[in-house]
């Protein structure tokens, strides 16, 4: 494992880890909000480290990377397309597959916004989101974000745990091991309220970079999410041109930890395939 300091948008220090095979082709995870570079670790562990090069963020705001208060750090776009940008060029990899979970969605919108495909073989959207309004919550996205999310941008602590061990266990569609429960709540109670306020401050609707992609595109989402709704999964599909489905019927917003081999599996097999089609 190798541990990296990336200067991404406006010279924010960004944290990077990399796992696997130096020179093989490489895949870049991107987590979600609130979240961790460490929720990979069912990937980082696994066999795809023999096969790829792996590499994760935290992103601006989360873990540990530099995290400023000031919302206007987290409300521009080109800020996010920066930083995905720069870990790419400073890490130097040739067109990664990008896995983005739920806010990781938004975050790869923007980078496809200001850099387009050419830097990338495919993306895998991963119970991920690219709306973000008034009309997108209860429609798009579910109770286990919007009944919490209040809680969650409070400033008072008891309110703010609470809400996030309530958000945390929407999750899932059975709960968590008390370990991995433990471990990510702790990395969750690590981002700022008001971080977490900033994130959602935004409008988005990125419909029509997706509806522009040509690289491969893999959507997989749980039919049990009740954070980013099967819904909006649909809706990447029907407006990604060459997007493939993959559905989890009893698994709800973290596939890649609840059926971890699956996920593993097809990701594998997505990455190789895609890999394939560069020029």
């Amino acid at each position: 494992m190798k541990v990296y300091d990336v200067k991404g948008g406006a010279g924010l220090r960004l944290h990077v880890r990399e796992w696997g095979e130096e020179n093989a082709p490489s895949i870049l995870f991107i987590h979600g909000w609130s979240q961790s570079h460490l929720c990979w670790q069912r990937q980082y562990e696994s066999e795809l480290a023999d096969a790829f090069r792996l590499v994760a963020l935290d992103l601006r705001g989360h873990g540990m990377s530099e995290a400023p208060l000031e919302a206007e750090n987290y409300t521009q776009p080109r800020l996010w397309a920066d930083d995905i940008a720069a870990v790419i060029e400073q890490l130097d990899l040739d067109r990664p597959v990008l896995v983005a979970w739920s806010y990781g969605g938004f975050v790869v919108g923007d980078y496809l916004r200001a850099y387009g495909t050419g830097q990338i073989a495919g993306i895998n959207f991963v119970g991920a989101v690219v709306t973000l309004n008034k009309e997108a919550l209860g429609t798009l996205i579910g109770p286990g974000f919007v009944d919490n999310v209040v809680g969650a941008t409070s400033d008072d602590l008891p309110t703010n745990i609470e809400a996030i061990r309530r958000f945390l266990r929407a999750n899932t569609s059975t709960p968590l091991p008390a370990d991995v429960f433990e471990t990510a709540l702790g990395w969750n109670m690590a981002v700022s309220a008001k971080v977490r306020a900033a994130l959602v401050a935004r409008e988005i609707d990125s419909d029509d970079v997706l509806a522009a992609l040509t690289v491969p595109v893999l959507v997989s989402h749980g039919h049990k999410d009740q954070i980013i709704l099967p819904v909006m999964g649909e809706h990447i599909v029907a407006t990604c041109p060459h997007a493939i489905p993959s559905w989890y019927p009893d698994i709800g917003h973290m596939t890649f930890v609840e059926e971890a081999d699956r996920f593993n599996s097809e990701l594998m097999q997505f990455a190789q395939d895609a890999q394939e089609r560069q020029p």
